[in-house]
C-alpha cells in the first residue's frame, strides 16, 4: 500500500478527527475524541491549545492504527479545522502564551465596535471581504496582547507566533520548523487582503497587530513541509491546508461558480462558489477564499453566510434542559409532533451571524403554552436551524446573479431525514446528501492528495463523489413565506436583546 492512502486532520470545534481514505475516497479508518470547552464569561468560548494538540495526535496515531498502517503507507496529511479561533504561542517552546479564543466568542465585541465607530469598515470590507466583527482573527490576537503587557514587545520582536488552528497543528507536527498557513484561513482574519493574496500592513496596524507574528500564506494544496519522523515512525508530507468550510466545498465538488453547500455543524455554513471573482455583499454576507490550487494560480471564491448556532442548539435540548438523551434522538422526538404548535425559538446564544451580524441578540423563545411539550421544542429547533439556513439563501440570491438551484449537504445534522426535508420545503431547491458524509476530511484529504499527485486533476476527484439520497422540495411559495415571516418576527425580538439589558 505504499503512499497509496490520504490522512485527513479534521480539528473541529468540538472534537478532533482523524480519517484515512484510499484512492477510490473511502474511508479507511477513524479516530475522533472530544476536548474541553471553556466558557470563562458569557458569549466568551475557549479552548486549551494543547488539548487540541495532543487529541489531534492521538486520533491521527490511533486511526492508522486501526487501518494497520505505516508512515511509508501515507501519501500525504491535509489539515482542516476550525477557522477564525486564534492561538499565539511562544516560537521557543512552543507553548501557548494564553488560551485559544474560539470563533464563537464574542469577548472582543468592545475593540470590534470602536473600530466601526472610528470608521474603518468600508475599507477592511473592501480589502478583506468580512465586516468588522467579534468572529474573525484579527481582533482576539489584540485580545491576547492587551491582556497581559508582557505580551506585545515580545510579539514585536517577532518572539511570539500567532496561527489559526491548522498554523499551530502544522507548527507542532514539523517539529517547529513551518509556521506557515493557506489562502483559505489567511482570509478569515480581517488582516489579509483577498485580492492580491498578502497581509495588509495597514490594516495590521489599525487592529494592532504585529505583522512579525504572522504565519507565510501559501496556495491551500501544496507540500508544506514534513512530520517530525518521531510522531509517527517516519516523515509524512503535509500536502494541504484549508478551512473547515472550504475543505467541505472541495469534498461536495462545488467546483464551479453557482454550486453551493450547507455544512450542518457547531453553527451552519452555506457557501457559493462565485468563481475567479470576489463579489461583495450588500446583504450581511461574506466574500471569502476557497482555495489557491497551486502557487501562482488564481484563487477561487465564495459568498458565505455564517449561523453561528446550529447542532450546538441540539446539544443545548441535550444537555442544558435534558429533552433528549443523545442528539441523534432529536429527529424522532421531533417527528412525533405534526409541527411546532407556534413555538419559535431563535438560539442567539452567542448573538447571531449572517445576515443579521447582531452581538447582542440573545436565544429566545416564545409562543409557549400550557400544551407545549418537549416534541414541540425539538420541532422548534430544527425550525431554526432550516430558517437560519434560508435566511442566508434568500442574502445570496439578492447579492449574486447566480441562481442556487440545488444544495449539497453534510455535517452531522444532514444525517437527519426530518431536518433535510424541511431545508428543501423551505427554501424551494432539492438537497443533495452525498455517500461519504465526512466532506469537509474528504476535501481536504483530496487536496492534500492533488498536491502531491496522488490525484491528477480536480475533476478526477469531483467524479469520485456520490449521492445517499435527494430531498425534493414539496412546499408552495406562500407556506414557507408564512413560516419565515413568523421566524423574523422572533429574530426581532431577539435582536439587541444585550444592550437593551445593559441600558
Amino acid at each position: 500500500m505504499s503512499r497509496s492512502v490520504v490522512l485527513a486532520l479534521d480539528q473541529g470545534t468540538t472534537s478532533s478527527r482523524a480519517i484515512v481514505f484510499d484512492r477510490s475516497g473511502r474511508p479507511v479508518a477513524s479516530a475522533q475524541l472530544d476536548f474541553p470547552q471553556g466558557f470563562p464569561a458569557p458569549g466568551h468560548v475557549t479552548h486549551e491549545p494543547l488539548d487540541i494538540w495532543s487529541t489531534q495526535l492521538e486520533t491521527a496515531q490511533a486511526a492508522l492504527a486501526r487501518a494497520g498502517l505505516a508512515a511509508a503507507d501515507v501519501a500525504a496529511i491535509g489539515v482542516t479545522n476550525q477557522r477564525e479561533t486564534t492561538i499565539v504561542w511562544d516560537r521557543s517552546t512552543g507553548r501557548p502564551v494564553a488560551p485559544a479564543i474560539v470563533w464563537q466568542s464574542r469577548v472582543t465585541t468592545p475593540l470590534c465596535e470602536r473600530l466601526r465607530g472610528d470608521g474603518h469598515e468600508p475599507l477592511f470590507r473592501a480589502r478583506t471581504g468580512l465586516p468588522i466583527d467579534a468572529y474573525f482573527s484579527g481582533p482576539k490576537i489584540r485580545h491576547i496582547l492587551d491582556a497581559d503587557p508582557s505580551l506585545r514587545p515580545r510579539a514585536e520582536r517577532g518572539e511570539l507566533a500567532f496561527g489559526t488552528v491548522d498554523s499551530f497543528l502544522l507548527w507542532r507536527l514539523t517539529g517547529g520548523r513551518v509556521h506557515a498557513t493557506d489562502v483559505s484561513n489567511a482570509s478569515r482574519t480581517l488582516l489579509f487582503d483577498i485580492r492580491r493574496l498578502a497581509w495588509d500592513a495597514e490594516l495590521c496596524r489599525i487592529v494592532g497587530v504585529p505583522e512579525a507574528m504572522l504565519p507565510e500564506v501559501r496556495p491551500t494544496a501544496c507540500v508544506f513541509g514534513e512530520t517530525d519522523p518521531d510522531l509517527f515512525g517516519g516523515s509524512i508530507p503535509i500536502g494541504a491546508l484549508a478551512g473547515d468550510q472550504q475543505a467541505a466545498m472541495f469534498g461536495q465538488a462545488c467546483l464551479a461558480a453557482g454550486d453551493a453547500k450547507v455544512t450542518y455543524g457547531t453553527g451552519a455554513f452555506l457557501l457559493a462558489n462565485t468563481g475567479p471573482t470576489p463579489i461583495g455583499s450588500a446583504h450581511g454576507l461574506l466574500t471569502t477564499i476557497l482555495w489557491q490550487l497551486g502557487a501562482g494560480d488564481a484563487a477561487t471564491y465564495a459568498l458565505e453566510g455564517s449561523v453561528f448556532i446550529a447542532g450546538a442548539a441540539v446539544q443545548w435540548l441535550r444537555d442544558g434542559l435534558g429533552a433528549v438523551s443523545r442528539s441523534d434522538d432529536i429527529e424522532v422526538l421531533a417527528a412525533s409532533v405534526p409541527d411546532s404548535d407556534g413555538v419559535v425559538f431563535v438560539p442567539a446564544f452567542v448573538g447571531l451571524g449572517a445576515p443579521y451580524w447582531d452581538p447582542d441578540a440573545r436565544g429566545l423563545i416564545v409562543g409557549l403554552t400550557r400544551g407545549t411539550t418537549r416534541a414541540h421544542l425539538a420541532r422548534a429547533t430544527l425550525d431554526a436551524i432550516a430558517c437560519s439556513v434560508r435566511d442566508v439563501i434568500d442574502a445570496m440570491t439578492a447579492d449574486s446573479a447566480l441562481p442556487i438551484s440545488e444544495l449539497r449537504v453534510d455535517g452531522g445534522a444532514a444525517a437527519n431525514d426530518l431536518l433535510m426535508q424541511l431545508q428543501a420545503d423551505l427554501c424551494g431547491v432539492p438537497i443533495e446528501r452525498p455517500v461519504v458524509r465526512e466532506t469537509t476530511a474528504w476535501g481536504v484529504a483530496a487536496l492534500a492528495g492533488l498536491a502531491v499527485g496522488l490525484w491528477g486533476s480536480p475533476d478526477e476527484v469531483a467524479a469520485i463523489r456520490s449521492v445517499d439520497r435527494r430531498f425534493e422540495p414539496t412546499w408552495d411559495g406562500d407556506r414557507s413565506g408564512r413560516m419565515m415571516a413568523t421566524w423574523r418576527r422572533a429574530v426581532d425580538r431577539a435582536r439587541g436583546w444585550a444592550a437593551s439589558s445593559d441600558a
